[in-house]
């Protein structure tokens, strides 16, 4: 496909889905602007995307920080917002602020750059938001975790009708080999590619690259709004 002439924005587009998201849409001819936090791995990813690309920071943990980013840019065709930082503990874990991360840094930093975004959004253009797999299918001991990525599915729902025309959508990924799991030790990696295999009706973890071809699906359909797609190898059919 072809985005001549179309902005991408990406929040977490330094490295894993968000950048190989971004390295897909320039080579489909669009201009991408990358956020994150890491100013380090996004001056790396801008190098890596050539002159279509442009890289700045945000922490969406800030809402200043989130609105100042936003107000650098003139026009958002497509928005995307991988970005993410929290841990997931069991639901009877004694720090509340444990129990609260995956909202605080998966929910409600979406809601933040939607916010930000939303007066520069096209009337034509599109949001996706990112949940997981895990909103349908639970793991053992994440309950937290699974509510959280269910909050953003419905809150991408009814964001859809509060856009509209705007299209908004959600992508919901299983386990995917790339760069978040390749920061993290060998062996709880192998566990959790060898559990994805076993509990998924793929029999392997995904690609970033295949996970980039759904959000791009997303991001350009004109006709499919309000929906979670997941991208999991069938493993919330298990």
């Amino acid at each position: 496909m072809r985005y001549d002439d179309k902005t991408l924005v990406v929040i977490g587009g330094g490295s894993g889905i968000g950048l190989a998201t971004a390295k897909a849409f320039v080579e489909g001819g669009g201009r991408v602007v990358i956020g994150g936090r890491s100013l380090d791995r996004l001056e790396a990813a801008r190098e890596r995307l050539g002159p279509n690309a442009r890289a700045a920071a945000i922490d969406v943990f800030d809402p200043a920080s989130t609105a100042a980013f936003f107000d650098r840019i003139d026009r958002v065709d497509h928005l995307f917002t991988p970005a993410a930082a929290y841990t997931i503990a069991p639901f009877d874990h004694p720090d509340e602020a444990a129990l609260a991360s995956p909202f605080d840094g998966k929910f409600w930093g979406q809601v933040r750059c939607v916010r930000a975004a939303a007066p520069k959004l096209s009337p034509d253009g599109s949001v996706v938001l990112m949940s997981g797999a895990a909103s349908a299918r639970p793991p053992k001991g994440a309950a937290l975790y699974a509510a959280a990525n269910g909050a953003i599915e419905a809150f991408g729902r009814g964001l859809a009708v509060d856009l509209a025309p705007i299209r908004v959508n959600v992508i919901a990924p299983g386990t995917i080999d790339g760069d978040l799991w390749a920061r993290r030790p060998a062996q709880v990696r192998d566990a959790a590619f060898a559990g994805q295999a076993a509990a998924s009706l793929a029999g392997r973890p995904g690609t970033e690259a295949e996970i980039a071809q759904a959000v791009l699906f997303l991001l350009t359909n004109g006709f499919t709004t309000g929906t979670t797609l997941f991208a999991d190898g069938g493993y919330s059919l298990r």
